[in-house]
């Protein structure tokens, strides 16, 4: 099986992305840069799918064990080098969630199993950089594996 991707230069910077056939997706470049800024730029479109791919692994998890979120978000944050040519250095993800507080041990798997077994865009982007996260249950940081920065390492 394959995953097919065709975009198609629309003028200017914008590109129409037809995905697998049936979904489109409108990426441009802001204006600054002679886009018309009509849809995001396409790295972050790499994140969102990072966001995407992990999110339904635990939603579909927990769903499966009758362990329901009322409210779930992943907020993704890439850092972006300085040098060209522009990349993600490092990846950290918010796992956001909100439900009965007897469910959260069983969100808390549900995350590790994701990262560790099942999210393959995840696996991709560890091969090249890292990728860390925390999770948030009913507002409460209850795991992360973020390195904290050091004290004066900006200033270095």
């Amino acid at each position: 099986m394959t995953h097919d991707v065709e975009a198609v230069w629309m003028g200017k910077m914008q590109f129409n992305a037809l995905i697998m056939g049936n979904h489109t997706v409108v990426m441009d470049a802001p204006e600054r840069v002679g886009g018309e800024d009509l849809g995001p730029i396409p790295k972050p479109l790499f994140l969102t799918s990072l966001a995407g791919c992990t999110g339904m692994d635990v939603v579909a998890i927990l769903r499966n064990r009758n362990k329901p979120l009322d409210r779930f978000e992943v907020r993704v944050a890439g850092t972006v080098s300085n040098d060209k040519p522009i990349q993600y250095t490092g990846i950290h993800l918010v796992y956001d969630m909100h439900g009965d507080a007897g469910h959260e041990e069983e969100a808390l798997k549900a995350v590790e199993r994701s990262q560790h077994d099942l999210c393959g865009v995840s696996a991709m982007i560890k091969r090249s950089l890292p990728v860390t996260w925390e999770v948030r249950f009913n507002g409460a940081v209850r795991f992360s594996n973020a390195v904290p920065e050091r004290a004066g390492a900006a200033e270095a």
